[in-house]
């Protein structure tokens, strides 16, 4: 059943089908003479408007057209989504999202959520009550401190700075179902990458040794959830598992002697070791096989440093995941290059297949969005009552088995985001058992089929008809 008719139908994204409208649609909901009298099927929109996007040259101009049609005609934008998602994923999202965020003011046209400022101090309660909808599955919030690499910008962005991230997760993640994507998602992303290299490479993940760049909420929670997974499999404490893994941040390698004056969240990465003062001596001296950007920082993997760790690691693990593409620790070209092709490799932003030595090398992406979709419709498909570090963990494996002979074959240890619907569904299938397993799943029975429950749950973006 639809909410209105006529002239205001068409302007309501949710409902709009633009020219698909059927004859019978036209007479019965006072289209005639408001469209031209000509039908057009939904793929053939899908075709025009991909033809119109194409034609763009400047990656924001595709974003405010992208945005634009949202605005417009809600089924068709995600339809276009859907089906040209390998393309398309880089315009909404990392990394021409970036460009959007430190230009939305110019861009801004109209407001796709709720803005409580210091303004509505006192009356959040009344804010809250002017959202048009009732049935609320899944709501972002976000104090617009942290955009990517790029700083504070305002509003109608999203992260929050490290020092509420933790706070507000540490209040919370014990007591309501909560979920920080910087946090939580980009963990289980990176996770998932290190579980499928294991395939590629061989061996498990406590044989590795880790050095991260970067010891924010990203570095940190990757961090953790690295020391969990090996913690799960070796059933060793979480303390000496964490041993494997060591931290970077702007003073340098974060040691014991450093410990009290560090954040609360980098103390549990201080372990004994002396004093070393940048990333080439830390890489020197830790010797480590993973080396893992969360830095927010471009460039920072120089050629000394992946040619240090290359230097000891016939196939040294690679993950320059800083966002937007300008922040990246280093380019594919630069790590495929220095580490004289033996790197395997992936970024936070795309980048294009590199030849080196006669080889076409193909770097991954972990991107968030392989994670937070599936996750979140575990959650809810299940009625999860709370977010688990074994959901978590969960996830990551089930993302990890979606990389295909085929793709460890191209050096890849993420799936091609071409078939996110599919991997989407594992995940939360995945999510979803563990939540009934743990006891915090509350919607009864469980599903038989976990993944065909999943896959019906999903958004169809496929116009309806009306009668």
């Amino acid at each position: 059943m639809i909410c209105c008719s006529g002239y205001n139908l068409m302007r309501d994204p949710r409902y709009n089908k633009g020219l698909a409208f059927t004859e019978k649609e036209r007479e019965t909901h006072y289209l005639r003479g408001l469209l031209p009298p000509s039908i057009v099927s939904q793929e053939l929109q899908e075709r025009k408007i991909m033809n119109n996007i194409r034609q763009y040259q400047v990656p924001l101009q595709r974003y405010m057209a992208m945005m634009d049609l949202q605005e417009r005609n809600e089924r068709l934008f995600y339809k276009l989504l859907i089906d040209n998602v390998e393309e398309l994923l880089p315009i909404v999202y990392t990394p021409t999202v970036g460009e959007a965020c430190q230009k939305y003011g110019s861009i801004f046209s109209r407001p796709q959520g709720l803005y409580i400022s210091l303004k509505e101090k006192g009356k959040i309660l009344e804010v809250l009550k002017n959202w048009p909808e009732r049935s609320i599955q899944v709501i972002v919030v976000t104090d617009g401190e942290r955009i990517l690499g790029l700083g504070d910008l305002g509003c109608q962005f999203e992260d929050f700075a490290n020092h509420n991230a933790f706070e507000l997760l540490t209040r919370y993640g014990t007591t309501h179902l909560v979920f920080n994507d910087d946090i939580q998602g980009t963990a289980s992303v990176v996770l998932a990458g290190l579980i499928a290299a294991q395939k590629l490479l061989g061996g498990t993940l406590s044989e590795h040794t880790y050095l991260f760049l970067g010891a924010g909420e990203a570095g940190t929670g990757i961090a953790e959830l690295i020391a969990l997974e090996i913690s799960r499999q070796t059933k060793a404490p979480i303390e000496e598992c964490r041993k494997k893994v060591w931290l970077v941040d702007s003073k340098g390698l974060i040691v014991n002697s450093r410990k009290e004056s560090l954040q609360h969240f980098k103390k549990p990465w201080a372990h004994e070791h002396e004093t070393v003062g940048n990333l080439v001596d830390a890489v020197k001296a830790i010797k480590p096989t993973v080396l893992i950007g969360t830095s927010g920082k471009g460039q920072t993997f120089t050629q000394d440093v992946i040619e240090a760790i290359s230097s000891f690691n016939e196939r040294p693990i690679i993950l320059a995941l800083s966002n937007p593409t300008s922040q990246s620790e280093c380019t594919a070209e630069q790590a495929y290059t220095w580490s004289k092709g033996r790197a395997v490799f992936a970024t936070g932003s795309p980048f294009d297949p590199v030849e080196y030595d006669g080889k076409i090398h193909v770097p991954g992406q972990a991107n968030n969005a392989y994670i937070f979709p599936g996750f979140g419709l575990g959650v809810v498909m299940s009625g999860a009552i709370r977010v688990h570090d074994d959901m978590l963990l969960a996830a990551s494996e089930a993302l990890a088995e979606q990389v295909s002979e085929e793709n460890f074959e191209k050096g890849l240890i993420y799936p091609p985001f071409s078939n996110i619907r599919k991997i989407s569904a594992h995940i939360a299938a995945k999510v979803a058992a563990k939540a009934y397993e743990l006891g915090l799943a509350s919607r009864r029975p469980q599903p038989k089929d976990l993944v065909k429950y999943a896959e019906s749950c999903m958004y169809s973006p496929v116009y309806r008809n009306y009668r």
